[in-house]
């Protein structure tokens, strides 16, 4: 049987299209001006080897997803946490590996400041522009202390770091203020951001978190670490262990220490971290981090307890660890099969 080949364009007296040459079943192209000329038609014109129209982009089914290597080696009763909240995603691919209420709308607290630091670095605002801690900026909501007296005068990046790693309230409310257009210039900054990002079920109303306001789910605040990761500053200064910032009036240093004491005990990777605190919120604690050689985002929210996340995060690890290294056994033993039997043959 004869395979029938269709091209579309212009032929010569002899019925031959310009550029090419029939050789049997075969098409010889003799220049490249043919041979783009046969592609174009083919491409806009829908001609196809069998001689009918190409199918529509909506008959084309859609790539099947790639299952993580470890999904079938995670047992999700296994895994017991305290945190109400838990979201747990495989960032490689996109997968969930583990959720627990992951669409419970509910307060968020410090995890707010991640919002804040990325759209003060969308604004472009002089890092080295120094700023002062004014009456202003004190927690009147809550009343919470601060490392940062009235007068104490930092650059913005300092008022980033502090805020960030340590969770200072009056850095976080100070940017606000300074932001373009004062502090509610800022909060619809943040709002308009969450919506551009796809956090449909996230709000906004501080700039610090102090507010109960303050709202998202673990599946939003998924999407808020990892646009936060794109941001080589938010990284570095979200994973500062124990630093200082300096007052530019007093040349006084400013000693303090990440809320998140994982990035402290050095058995952690951690890309991205920041831990929040309301009671309303409870003790939250959203990360992404390197586990068994693979990017993984941990929210945690409405913990228990103060320390209750922590132990929750090293379950989650001890939990994909175990599921990586069976993954490993299985791939060995397979590789070992496959040999023994290309042996035997």
């Amino acid at each position: 049987m004869k395979r029938r080949l269709i091209c579309i364009g212009s032929r010569d007296r002899h019925g031959n299209v310009p550029g090419v040459k029939a050789i049997g079943s075969k098409l010889k192209v003799h220049t490249l001006h043919g041979a783009v000329f046969l592609l174009a038609a083919h491409l806009l014109l829908g001609c196809s080897d069998r001689g009918g129209p190409s199918p529509s982009a909506a008959e084309v089914p859609p790539p099947p997803q790639i299952e993580s290597p470890l999904t079938p080696y995670l047992d999700p009763k296994k895994l017991f946490l305290y945190s109400g909240v838990a979201l747990v995603m495989d960032d490689r691919d996109g997968r969930v590996l583990f959720e627990k209420n992951r669409h419970a709308r509910q307060p968020i607290a410090s995890l707010t400041k991640l919002m804040t630091a990325m759209v003060v670095i969308d604004a472009g605002l002089p890092a080295d522009e120094v700023i002062m801690i004014t009456r202003t900026d004190r927690d009147r909501l809550r009343g919470s202390g601060s490392k940062l007296s009235f007068g104490t005068q930092l650059t913005r990046r300092d008022l980033l770091k502090i805020a960030l790693a340590g969770s200072e309230n009056r850095a976080a409310a100070a940017l606000g203020r300074t932001y373009p257009g004062g502090a509610e210039a800022m909060v619809a900054a943040m709002n308009d951001k969450a919506g551009k990002l796809g956090m449909k079920d996230s709000v906004f109303r501080d700039a610090a978190g102090l507010h109960s306001g303050n709202v998202s789910t673990a599946e939003d605040l998924a999407v808020l670490v990892e646009a936060a990761g794109r941001y080589p500053l938010i990284r570095e200064l979200t994973t500062v262990g124990t630093d200082f910032v300096t007052d530019r009036r007093t040349g006084w240093r400013i000693m303090f220490v990440n809320t998140n004491r994982l990035v402290r005990n050095g058995q952690w990777n951690i890309e991205v971290s920041k831990t929040g605190y309301i009671a309303e919120a409870g003790h939250c604690l959203v990360m992404r981090a390197e586990i068994t050689d693979r990017p993984v985002t941990v929210v945690l929210l409405n913990s228990w307890g103060e320390l209750s996340k922590y132990g929750d995060a090293n379950r989650i690890r001890k939990w994909l660890v175990q599921a990586g290294q069976k993954a490993r056994q299985t791939v060995r033993v397979s590789k070992q099969t496959a040999r023994e039997i290309t042996f035997n043959r």
